[in-house]
Order: C-alpha cells, then structure tokens, then sequence
C-alpha cells in the first residue's frame, strides 16, 4: 500500500498534469500550505521562474497577522499576491492547489485572490 506522502506527490502531479494542458501560456497560481504557515506564488511554466511570490512567513505580514495557519491568513495572502500580480503585470492565471482539496484554507485564499482582481 502506498504511504500517504506518495499519494498526495501522485494527486498534486495529476492536477499539475491538467493544468498545464489547460494552462493556455498564463502563469500558475501555486499553492504551499504547512500547519504553520501557507505560501502562494505565481510561476511561469515556460521560462521556468518564479514571478511574484507572497506568505505568511514574511516579515511584515507575520507582524499584521495573529497566525499564519487559519482563513483569515490565507485570504490575508491570497489578496497580497494578487496585488503582487497586478503590479507585475499578470491578470489570467490557472489555480494550482496541488494535492489539497478546495476548502477552508486554499478556499479562502482563491477567493480573496479573485476579489483582488486575479482572475481564474
């Protein structure tokens, strides 16, 4: 049987997969989420960098923040990284939550993206 570190490596690369088939050469809005903290960064699958990055271990957000691992530090970042983007340039992005489901905390973060002006 298959150990769970394997089976969530498996299911991140299945949507990766996807998602560059239906990336379309916008950038990819990766997702990182530890019991600490949560990292999000936009990354340009063509040239191999990475564009804007935003976390909650940063400095200056770990100071505004009462905790880097509940909702309201996901959205916190989700609409820092947007704002990030739109300075930089990048509006379209595709949404890569790797191997986590969609809920509680990559949930609020897409959404306040979204809110932000990224559009996915």
């Amino acid at each position: 049987m298959a150990s769970r570190k394997e089976i969530l490596q498996k299911r991140a690369m299945r949507v990766r997969h996807r998602l560059k088939k239906l990336a379309n050469g916008r950038v990819r809005l990766s997702i990182y989420r530890s019991n600490q903290n949560i990292y999000a960064q936009l990354i340009d699958d063509a040239k191999g960098v990475t564009l804007v990055s935003a976390s909650t271990a940063e400095r200056d957000t770990r100071k505004a923040l009462k905790g880097g691992s509940d909702c309201v530090a996901a959205a916190a970042i989700g609409k820092l990284v947007a704002e990030r983007a739109l300075e930089a340039g990048v509006r379209f992005v595709v949404f890569d939550r790797g191997a986590y489901i969609y809920h509680g905390r990559i949930k609020a973060l897409a959404e306040a993206a979204r809110e932000a002006g990224l559009q996915f």
